[in-house]
């Protein structure tokens, strides 16, 4: 093993797999609610809501092919629910806090995640190397044991039991050559896979996709009025009922988190799913809760809500703060995420709700981040 604790905890930091998530600590009694409890809706989760005001411009254009156009305006962003789940603990979505009214133009944005097929296009025609794949140096780890510095990625292993869940190494392991095209790992494929959203890629590569594709990363603000598909204040983007009808609305995890065998695969699918397998919302979009975690633009800053609200303007087209500020974790550099993955429960991570964010350090890479892109008018 060797110096192998040191590259688990270099790669696999809490600014690696803050990826979305914040760390509080898991009771039993909190555990054993049940799924009606846990996703009661609030009470007040309508009343710092104002309407959404859609653009009526519609460009007269051909929409790009896999794209949909999405209006614009004015709408209230963020959440008034401060509950990590709605099981009562307590004060983790807090950096989605105020809700504040923005406003975006209009713009196109891709109708699922990009792809496994759609990535391979990119990689094929540019020869493109992504950073999963490159061996770290030591200029970035110079502690670091020549042997150690190894091609790969961060990929969810669950564990052989229960366990606590305040300590999220339990479950993540850096796995030597894993990436895009290996997202399990070397003997893994993405064969089969084409429609499945592509995995393992950090904000670089995603960046360099979008501007090969005349594309680019949706702004967090873009990225929220689409999602909410011209509704007002729904915690999901599909309304405030988790099972509309008693049906699962999008790829999350149902069961005991994190434990083999543990998710239920009750909504479809034990793990990450090819696009388009559920319902797309209001705009046509699929997968922008669930399944996996995207990029988008912003830098992270955990009060950028708060400076927004305090300026009592409307905000117009935000690009996020100026720089990145995480408290937790002061010396990562981080970007947003948006809408949840496969993994997000209700026992530790609900940020399929709609106005709900996640965080990523900027070249970290996991099986279950990706993207989506945008394009203006």
């Amino acid at each position: 093993m060797k110096n192998k604790t040191f590259w688990i905890f270099a790669l696999l930091t809490l600014s690696i797999i803050s990826i979305a998530y914040s760390y509080t600590k898991f009771t039993n009694d909190k555990a054993e609610k049940t799924v009606a409890e846990c996703h009661e809706t609030p009470t007040n989760l309508e009343s710092e809501f104002k309407p959404t005001v859609e653009n009526k411009f519609k460009p007269a254009e051909k929409t790009p092919k896999g794209m949909v156009w999405i209006p614009g305006g004015e709408f209230s962003m963020g959440t008034n629910v401060e509950d990590e789940s709605l099981c009562s603990i307590k004060g983790v979505t807090k950096d989605a806090a105020p809700i504040h009214r923005v406003y975006v133009d209009g713009y196109y944005m891709d109708e699922t995640e990009v792809t496994n097929e759609e990535f391979e296009k990119f990689v094929k025609a540019t020869g493109y190397v992504t950073v999963a794949e490159q061996k770290p140096t030591k200029e970035e780890f110079p502690t670091a044991n020549e042997e150690d510095l190894v091609t790969g990625s961060v990929v969810f292993t669950p564990t052989p039991s229960a366990v606590n869940l305040n300590n999220f190494l339990q479950w993540w392991r850096y796995e030597p050559g894993a990436d895009w095209r290996h997202p399990e790992g070397p003997q893994s494929t993405i064969i089969g896979k084409e429609k499945y959203p592509v995995v393992h890629v950090v904000y670089e590569d995603a960046e360099a996709y979008a501007k090969w594709a005349g594309k680019r990363l949706p702004t967090e603000a873009e990225w929220e009025f689409a999602a909410r598909g011209g509704k007002t204040g729904n915690l999901y983007a599909w309304g405030n009922d988790l099972k509309p009808k008693g049906k699962f609305q999008a790829n999350i995890y149902q069961g005991h988190f994190p434990i083999k065998d543990g998710d239920t695969g009750e909504d479809g699918f034990k793990g990450i799913a090819p696009t388009k397998q559920y319902a797309p919302n209001a705009y046509g979009l699929y997968d922008i809760a669930g399944n996996v975690w995207e990029w988008v633009h912003d830098w992270y800053s955990v009060d950028y809500y708060k400076s927004l609200a305090e300026s009592g303007k409307v905000t117009r087209n935000p690009q996020g703060p100026d720089a990145y500020y995480d408290p937790s974790d002061p010396s990562e550099i981080k970007r947003v995420h948006r809408g949840g993955s496969f993994l997000c429960t209700d026992q530790y991570c609900t940020r399929y709700m709609v106005g709900t964010r996640g965080k990523g350090e900027i070249r970290s890479a996991a099986n279950h981040v990706g993207f989506r892109c945008v394009k203006s008018k």
